[in-house]
């Protein structure tokens, strides 16, 4: 992020890369209208916001959906004399390493660029969307198929060529550059170094933001699949699956965390949700534990008391686990819980 005016001038520009679980990512540009307090003010409740979203696990268009409505209480929150001046730009991307796919919805935000491993750049096919703060209209998703070191480019029209025909040759040129760089063979930090050198000098008028991602999807080794029918042999099945997975991968001091954790998930997946049932583990920093149902219910942690016959199975996924939760899909949800790997 560069601000306007070498840092004389506060404005509305932000950026974030936020980690998800399951090993995505989500990345976010926005472009708040105007400068001054006013606009970072604005900035600060829109990223704030973001971020909390994207911890829901909330879809691009759904997070969008939830920052045109913050932005419109904002509007009617300001004084009549600025109610006229409120609004933003905003891109948001969720990057999925396992499925090498990244889904993204722009309120209004120029599209991210895509460099191929070849060099190849160019604007990603984003349905624009209206500007956050217009309310009413619907956002859409576009959901593309990212190759390995390919480089994923947002950013705000303050980095933008102001003597360009139009915006669109400003992003040609833009991508020209990124492209350059991408041949060089220059780390990711090194192009972001070289793309914004001289902002100060060419574009003080305006701040300057870009986010540059370097794609490197899971290699299809460390990731193992399987689905079941929802009857009780299912639960030793996926135990027994998962077991033999982590002594092919070396990590078989994590059994009994993980067939706890199994058994834990499947078993109610089977009791309340029905088949077919998917059990997914993915081996990286930390190893991950999906269970998919075709259930919507809510799944909520509880405290057994000492008669109950059951309730403590989510009780003992939280304690052997670092980190659990779920995220709903088009039909179904997916419950996941994230161990710490040996060493």
């Amino acid at each position: 992020y560069l601000p306007a005016a070498g840092g004389a001038e506060i404005g509305g520009d932000w950026f974030d890369a936020i980690p998800l679980p399951s090993l995505r990512f989500a990345m976010v540009v926005g472009d708040v209208v105007g400068h001054g307090i006013h606009a970072t003010a604005t900035m600060g409740r829109l990223r704030a916001a973001v971020q909390t979203l994207a911890d829901l696990e909330l879809p691009p268009d759904e997070i969008l959906t939830r920052l045109d409505d913050l932005v419109l209480r904002i509007a009617a929150e300001a004084a009549p004399a600025h109610r006229d001046t409120i609004g933003a730009t905003c891109l948001v991307a969720l990057y999925d390493p396992v499925t090498e796919e990244c889904v993204i919805a722009s309120a209004g935000h120029p599209p991210p660029l895509v460099t191929q491993p070849d060099g190849t750049t160019r604007p990603a096919p984003v349905d624009p969307g209206p500007p956050l703060g217009v309310g009413g209209l619907p956002f859409e998703t576009t959901t593309v198929r990212l190759a390995a070191d390919s480089w994923l480019a947002f950013y705000t029209d303050g980095l933008l060529d102001p003597s360009a025909a139009d915006v669109d040759a400003a992003v040609r040129r833009l991508g020209d550059r990124i492209a350059d760089q991408h041949r060089s063979g220059c780390s990711v930090g090194e192009a972001v170094r070289v793309l914004t050198a001289g902002h100060a000098d060419l574009h003080a008028a305006d701040d300057a933001t870009l986010l540059l991602a370097h794609v490197r999807p899971l290699r299809a080794d460390v990731v193992a699949e399987w689905t079941f029918p929802a009857n009780p042999a299912a639960v030793a099945d996926a135990r027994s699956a998962a077991l033999a997975k982590l002594a092919e991968w070396g990590l078989t001091d994590m059994d009994f965390a993980v067939e706890l954790i199994v058994s834990e998930l499947v078993t109610n997946a089977v009791r309340y949700a029905g088949g077919p049932i998917g059990l997914r583990l993915i081996r990286h920093a930390v190893l991950v534990c999906e269970v998919v149902d075709p259930s919507n219910t809510q799944p909520r942690l509880r405290r057994a008391s000492t008669g109950d016959e059951g309730g403590r199975g989510l009780f003992l996924v939280a304690q052997l686990s670092s980190r659990w939760g779920s995220r709903y899909g088009l039909s179904g949800k997916t419950i996941w819980a994230e161990l710490e790997m040996p060493g």
